[in-house]
């Protein structure tokens, strides 16, 4: 009751051993599979080692937050085919379902808080440490161990009632609590999730290389984005959804009961140039409170000119190419070697040169 108060969808616990996940983390990591993500191979192994991250954890409570924004009582589209259509209007920039309302980090941690700490009123003396996708935790392993759900073929954590679509949160407990029963696997022989990725980034059931993952690329990655890339990334501006909308339990995925991440006007069935119009003072006041505000302007218009790159190319109709050009050819002086780099190739992909007096920068490894 407590929970779903609080706005959870589903409550879970799991003990704190994960040895047996510990090959396949070490196999990943040796892969290089996590790219520029160093802070995923710093802490090592200590992500499968809940009591090593905090000293005297003996149990572990899950937590299920719906993100799927509340849909108008007007809208009675499908959702996963809108969002689908939205990667067929190339000067449409497409953001992520989830970072279309408030930074998760802050609605989740804050929650789980108060959370752990009726908990402890009630239990009497129990530390408690509740996280966010904030520390090195096998969010989906716990996840998935405590009930909430099974890998997919994509490794997100589904749900056969809730999709794919929620967060995930975890309080560590120096307390042992009975665990709650794990879920058996229900993809079957499907392979949707696969087939659709742009980049291939899935290159085996359950294992991504995140170096190809168009989420990485628009989000973690600070620097040039591979040029066998760029084209693949459509009009894709921070993160992908293209695995969860084309999966069959997203069918089931549920409306979120906050108003948190209700759609921000201005974020979603925006145009690429108003949002390469951006100054960074505007970026900043427009992305107050949101996840997209920690990638910078700087990776905003790098991203940004990679997808009216796209847009010039395909030359569909609804496309103003002329407006297009104008706007790259503004930015073509950027501060920014990357913006310069990435600007100078969009404008390329209409048989433009920039107008760049210096000689263009060398592309960096991506």
């Amino acid at each position: 009751m407590w929970a779903r108060e609080l706005g959870f969808s589903q409550i879970g616990v799991t003990g704190i051993d994960l040895s047996s996940a510990e090959a396949g983390l070490s196999a990943w990591l040796a892969a290089g599979f996590h790219g520029d993500m160093h802070y995923m191979a710093a802490h090592g192994l200590k992500r499968a080692r809940p009591a090593e991250l905090v000293p005297g954890t003996l149990s572990v409570i899950t937590a299920r937050m719906d993100y799927l924004p509340r849909m108008d009582s007007a809208d009675s589209t499908d959702w996963q085919a809108r969002e689908l259509v939205r990667l067929e209007r190339p000067g449409e920039a497409v953001i992520s379902v989830y970072a279309r309302g408030r930074d998760y980090h802050k609605v989740m941690r804050a929650r789980l808080q108060k959370l752990g700490e009726r908990i402890a009123e009630h239990a009497g003396q129990l530390g408690h440490r509740a996280f966010t996708d904030s520390a090195p935790v096998l969010e989906a392993e716990l996840a998935a161990r405590s009930g909430q759900g099974w890998r997919g073929k994509h490794t997100l954590l589904l749900n056969r009632d809730a999709g794919s679509m929620f967060f995930l949160g975890e309080i560590y407990l120096d307390m042992a609590l009975p665990p709650s029963e794990p879920v058996t696997a229900h993809c079957g022989s499907c392979s949707a999730c696969i087939d659709v990725c742009p980049t291939q980034a899935i290159v085996a059931p359950h294992r991504l290389d995140a170096r190809r993952c168009i989420s990485y690329l628009t989000i973690e990655h600070a620097g040039s984005i591979p040029l066998e890339l760029r084209a693949l990334i459509g009009n894709r501006i921070y993160g992908c959804d293209d695995c969860q909308l084309v999966c069959p339990w997203n069918k089931f995925a549920q409306r979120s009961a906050l108003p948190d991440f209700d759609e921000r006007v201005g974020l979603t069935g925006q145009q690429l140039l108003t949002l390469f119009g951006w100054s960074e003072t505007e970026f900043l006041r427009f992305t107050e409170g949101s996840a997209i505000r920690r990638i910078g302007h700087e990776r905003w218009l790098r991203n940004l000119a990679v997808a009216m790159g796209n847009a010039l190319r395909a030359a569909q109709e609804g496309v103003d190419a002329s407006a297009l050009q104008a706007a790259l050819q503004a930015q073509s002086q950027h501060p920014s070697e990357v913006v310069r780099e990435h600007v100078q190739w969009a404008l390329q992909q209409a048989n433009v040169s920039p107008k760049i007096s210096a000689a263009p920068p060398t592309q960096t490894a991506g």
